[in-house]
């Protein structure tokens, strides 16, 4: 995603992003030239992508594969002498490099990581689990970390850390913190990254030869997966690939990126030709996440690491390295996003379920305007008093016209209810509202916010009441991003005894009728609800235009709710700060003007912090996703909190 309209470049380490790579070279077993030329050779591509932090197999430089090659000093003294070329090689290229290697000291022949960096190598970090059986014998060749006798290893008579308690901290980069782990470590029960990102690092790293059998892709991918979701880190795995030796076994070559149980890159597998992919990770991200979860902050790690610097300099770059969806809360794929709406589905109709099996109600009281929100809130509520075994006509629809309602709408509302086969009321509002703006001195002619709120909370005293008549509940309509904005009347429709809406954003309720005119009803009532789902967003309160269509449409007063949810995404879900929202709406709607994006955001922040008040005393009502704004669960914030410092941020960009 490039943001070619302005091509502004983006200061990657500035937004707490490392561009990170994972590659699998083209290689020859045992020759460490052809090795060490194919290394360099993929890492100056990698730089030429403006990758800074490059990771490569398990034993890259010889090979996995060489067995009791590893043995022959003539191979060992090379790899030390590769090494070296390699910590040239990364003067020249700013790049830091993560190899595998055979290493001997003390007696001792160890599998290794090497991260060498500026010129520089900066630590050995050595394999601690060795597997030792089915098609495994790395304890013929290898010993383990645990047996290692010194914190130092030489390399070209100069002393290097050494060992598994290392950590490396990039220098002028505060979230970027690397553990290292290889292969079986991350097989492990207790691998050694857990301990590694207790003690802060957020980068974690596995140099892998993992042969390819029938299955195997899939449970990789869910372990690096679990991974890095269990760590709260981003976790890069590099695997050798199908040059190894085939005497036995076939590596595939299955190099991936992860953050925070979500694979952002991958590599082809079976791909004799060199590997390479890239992903922007966001380190940032992921110490917020940290702080906010009270399960990772009473955790410690196993021992005590040393911490090493290194130093690289990440450059401005005008592009992305990462999925960014325009819509979070909206899955692309279409079976993805039908399974979400099933699973949002369900989630709806077991709360409002659960809520009417405690009151032992038998009746619900729903205000249907023809609209998106009380249309999903209808068809949740007729699949719950079906699954309850509830006649249908417990359910009273009320329809309550007023100035602003037009005849598209009323006509979906009452079609619709008589479809579903619950008991619809026509109550118009118009005399009760005129009524009240003479007792209270409102001009009807003037088409203020009192002219509007009227009418809302008018329709909620009805609502109430016949609630009380028939002994039932009002079912809440308004959704999690009317919350956000606090588009919605106080002590109005922001007002209910259950809420079943209230954690699903507005992108995703057209979405989940649409989902129900397919899946959970035909005919007719599906071609209704097509209708709704192509009706503009209105709360219908002014009145139509001459030729009788809605005068009022929602998004030309608060703005798009495809852009403010995601804000609402990256405010609430993330915390990120301001710049940070904005750069990735850049990204993401590259197709609006910087000048609208910034305006839209202020917006959202205005809008959030003024009307905390409104969600400071929300009805019950069910969480569906991971951004909810309860104040009794997920969102507690005061009321009078200040914005000024959120919108200082994206002035001084304006």
């Amino acid at each position: 995603m490039t943001d070619a309209a302005t091509n502004r470049s983006i200061d990657l380490a500035c937004y707490g992003f490392v561009r990170l790579g994972v590659a699998t070279p083209e290689l020859r077993v045992a020759d460490v030239d052809f090795n060490l030329l194919e290394i360099q050779k993929v890492a100056r591509e990698a730089s030429r992508q403006q990758c800074r932090l490059l990771l490569f197999p398990e034993l890259s430089l010889t090979g996995y594969t060489c067995a009791d090659l590893f043995f022959q000093q003539q191979l060992q003294k090379r790899v030390e002498q590769a090494l070296v070329e390699l910590a040239a090689f990364t003067a020249a290229e700013e790049l830091c490099l993560v190899v595998g290697a055979p290493l001997a000291t003390a007696g001792r022949l160890y599998n290794c990581a090497v991260l060498i960096a500026k010129g520089e190598i900066c630590g050995v970090v050595p394999k601690t689990f060795l597997p030792n059986s089915g098609e495994f014998y790395e304890q013929r060749w290898f010993s383990s970390a645990h047996d290692r006798s010194s914190h130092f290893i030489f390399i070209n008579n100069q002393q290097i850390p050494f060992g598994d308690d290392l950590l490396f901290r990039a220098e002028d980069h505060p979230e970027c913190l690397i553990g290292i782990e290889i292969c079986e470590d991350a097989w492990a029960v207790a691998p050694p990254s857990g301990s590694q990102a207790l003690a802060g690092a957020t980068l974690l790293l596995n140099l892998s030869a993992s042969p390819e059998i029938l299955g195997k892709q899939a449970y990789r991918r869910a372990l690096v997966e679990a991974q890095s979701a269990r760590c709260l880190a981003a976790y890069a795995y590099a695997s050798a690939g199908p040059n190894e030796s085939s005497t036995d076994l076939v590596f595939s070559g299955h190099s991936l990126i992860a953050e925070n149980g979500r694979i952002l890159a991958e590599t082809e597998r079976f791909c004799f030709a060199s590997q390479l992919a890239l992903a922007d990770v966001d380190l940032a991200r992921l110490v917020g996440e940290r702080q906010r979860n009270s399960s990772f902050a009473s955790g410690h790690p196993e021992h005590s690491f040393r911490t090493l610097s290194f130093r690289f300099s990440p450059p401005p770059t005008l592009d992305l390295r990462r999925p960014l969806s325009r819509t979070p809360f909206v899955p692309p794929d279409n079976d993805e996003r039908d399974a979400r709406c099933q699973e949002v589905f369900l989630l709806q109709t077991s709360g409002l379920a659960k809520r009417l099996r405690h009151t032992g109600s038998r009746q619900a009281v729903i205000g249907l305007s023809g609209g998106l929100d009380s249309t999903l809130a209808l068809l949740v509520t007729v699949k719950v008093f079906d699954r309850l075994g509830l006649d249908r006509k417990g359910i009273v629809a009320l329809t309550m016209p007023g100035f602003g309602t037009t005849e598209r709408t009323r006509g979906n509302a009452e079609e619709l209810a008589g479809l579903l086969g619950v008991e619809l009321r026509v109550v118009p509002i118009d005399a009760a509202v005129l009524q009240h703006f003479a007792d209270i001195g409102h001009d009807e002619t003037q088409h203020d916010i009192t002219y509007e709120n009227s009418q809302a909370r008018e329709r909620t005293q009805i609502l109430m009441d016949v609630a009380n008549q028939v002994g039932g509940l009002v079912i809440g309509t308004g959704d999690l991003s009317e919350l956000a904005l606090g588009w919605c009347t106080y002590n109005g429709d922001h007002m209910s005894m259950y809420a079943v809406n209230c954690g699903v954003p507005k992108s995703l309720v057209r979405y989940l009728v649409d989902w129900c005119a397919k899946v959970e009803f035909s005919d007719r009532i599906s071609q209704v609800l097509a209708d709704v789902c192509a009706t503009p967003v209105s709360p219908e309160l002014l009145p139509p235009d001459v030729d009788g269509n809605i005068g009022q449409l929602t998004e030309k007063v608060v703005g798009p709710y495809e852009l403010h949810d995601f804000f609402l995404y990256q405010v609430v879900r993330m915390h990120f700060p301001p710049q940070k929202v904005l750069m990735l709406a850049e990204q993401a709607f590259d197709d609006l003007p910087r000048e609208e994006l910034i305006h839209w955001l202020c917006q959202f922040y205005r809008r959030f912090f003024s009307q905390q008040f409104k969600r400071s005393c929300l009805p019950d009502g069910p969480k569906v996703g991971t951004v909810a704004l309860s104040p009794r669960g997920d969102w507690r914030m005061p009321s009078d909190a200040v914005v000024d410092l959120w919108l200082q941020d994206l002035e001084s960009l304006e």
